[in-house]
Formats: structure tokens, C-alpha cells, sequence
């Protein structure tokens, strides 16, 4: 994209931070949270992923309270949304169909990651809706490597 609105959209005002790591190893699995994970083509190690552009599934911190407030609950924690990564301090939309560096991985953001019919039972009525735009994104591993919980996420 040229000219002045390629420049604004490629203008972030900070970089970001990754917040949180969860690992499923099976599709209704407990979720599993460590601090650091190894990520191949397919996702991470230990959790269900699978090659291609839903290997990883990332959400924004700043919605969880979001969410929280549409779904009438008091706290949201990733775990209840059963995404891989949050990260915090850097609009994921901005990086739709464009590369982020996670620690030493580089993932390529495709779209977003819609809500699942699990979302009424763990947030209670109306929680499906209370995700819709907030769900998150999923990604495809542009570049193998290991990230830790604290690890910058910037533009690649």
C-alpha cells in the first residue's frame, strides 16, 4: 500500500508484549498454561494446532474485559477462551494479513477466529455474541523458534 495510508497502517505506537501461553493437547482439553513454547509449522508443541492458518490462535488482553462486560461476568480469563497467546499493547487487527514477530517466531495473521458454541456454557447465555469481534485471530508459523511469556510482539 502507497502513499499516506499505507504509512499510517504500517505505524504502530508501540510494541507489544505476549501476555499468556496455553496449550490443548486435545480439541475439549484442559488447557494447559506454561510460561515459555516450542512452535513448528503445525503450532505449538503440546497443544492440537495443525499446519497451515490456524496453526496458532492469538486474542488481544485489552478484550477480555470486553468480553467480560458483554457476557455479564465479573473476569474473563484466557483459559475460558481457549485461545494460545494474548497479547497486550498492540492491535491485532492492524496485522491482519501481514507478519508478527513473537519472541524468536514469526507468524503471519489470516483472520479472525470466531467464537465456538462452548462459549454459552463457560460464559453463560449470550456468550457467543459477547465474543463475536472479539475472539481473537488465527495464524500460520511463517518461522519456527521458542516464545516465553514476556516476549515483544511487533511487526515482522
Amino acid at each position: 500500500m502507497k502513499g499516506q495510508l499505507g504509512e499510517m497502517m504500517a505505524r504502530h505506537a508501540k510494541a507489544g508484549r505476549l501476555d499468556w501461553i496455553g496449550l490443548r493437547a486435545e480439541r475439549y482439553a484442559e488447557i494447559d498454561v506454561v510460561d515459555r513454547a516450542e512452535v513448528i509449522e503445525a503450532g505449538l508443541i503440546g497443544d492440537h494446532g495443525r499446519a497451515g492458518k490456524r496453526a496458532v490462535t492469538l486474542i488481544q488482553a485489552e478484550h477480555l474485559p470486553v468480553i467480560a462486560a458483554l457476557s455479564e461476568n465479573a473476569d474473563v480469563s484466557p483459559g475460558m477462551l481457549r485461545r494460545n497467546l494474548v497479547v497486550s499493547g498492540l492491535n491485532l487487527l492492524a496485522l491482519r494479513k501481514g507478519l508478527v514477530r513473537v519472541g524468536d517466531v514469526v507468524l503471519e495473521i489470516h483472520g479472525p477466529c470466531p467464537p465456538c458454541s462452548r462459549m454459552e456454557k463457560t460464559l453463560g447465555p449470550g456468550g457467543y455474541n459477547a465474543m463475536r469481534g472479539h475472539g481473537g485471530w488465527y495464524a500460520r508459523v511463517a518461522m519456527p523458534g521458542v516464545i516465553s511469556v514476556g516476549d515483544v510482539v511487533a511487526p515482522a
